[in-house]
């Protein structure tokens, strides 16, 4: 009788080791799709945030948000594929300026130049202002993108700069 329960624990132990262990590979291959796809969502997001993040600067100087400066980039692609970013800031940032001297001018007036295959240029002259105007006003719209993205971009370092230092102090802590 003692032998005969002795089998039957040990053959018990054995079906619940085999069971648990077969679990924990189940559970393993569920935990590595789990990764695997939260690593793809983590990509698109920080693929996103980079986009919303190349807006920073500049949507400062606009009084506006980097997100909706994005979404406007997006929505204006969709009508003009070839529309670049540069073009499409510099359509912003022209409007900023010359807008409340030149009520003619705005973005989507610069952006439907753009559309019809003229360049900026071509398209400010066509809304009035003189090709010396246009000239000017494109150099001070490029000075202010580039002061703009330098902005950005030292903000940037700033915060990963400031993300080392802390994980230093984590480090030091441990």
């Amino acid at each position: 009788m003692i032998w005969y329960a002795g089998t039957m624990l040990t053959a018990l132990a054995m079906l619940a080791a085999s069971a648990t262990a077969a679990a924990q590979r189940q559970g393993r291959t569920r935990h590595a799709r789990t990764d695997a796809s939260a690593a793809d969502t983590s990509r698109a997001e920080r693929a996103d945030s980079d986009n919303v993040r190349r807006f920073r600067g500049i949507a400062a100087k606009l009084n506006t948000t980097p997100e909706a400066l994005e979404s406007a980039f997006a929505r204006a692609r969709q009508a003009n594929p070839e529309l670049s970013r540069g073009n499409f800031i510099a359509a912003n940032v022209l409007a900023a300026n010359l807008g409340v001297q030149h009520p003619n001018i705005t973005t989507a007036a610069i952006l439907s130049g753009l559309q019809s295959g003229k360049s900026v240029g071509q398209t400010l002259q066509s809304l009035g202002l003189s090709a010396s105007e246009a000239k000017q006003a494109r150099r001070v719209a490029d000075r202010q993108m580039k002061d703009a993205e330098k902005e950005g971009r030292a903000d940037k370092e700033g915060k990963q700069k400031s993300r080392h230092d802390a994980n230093e102090r984590n480090r030091d802590n441990r």
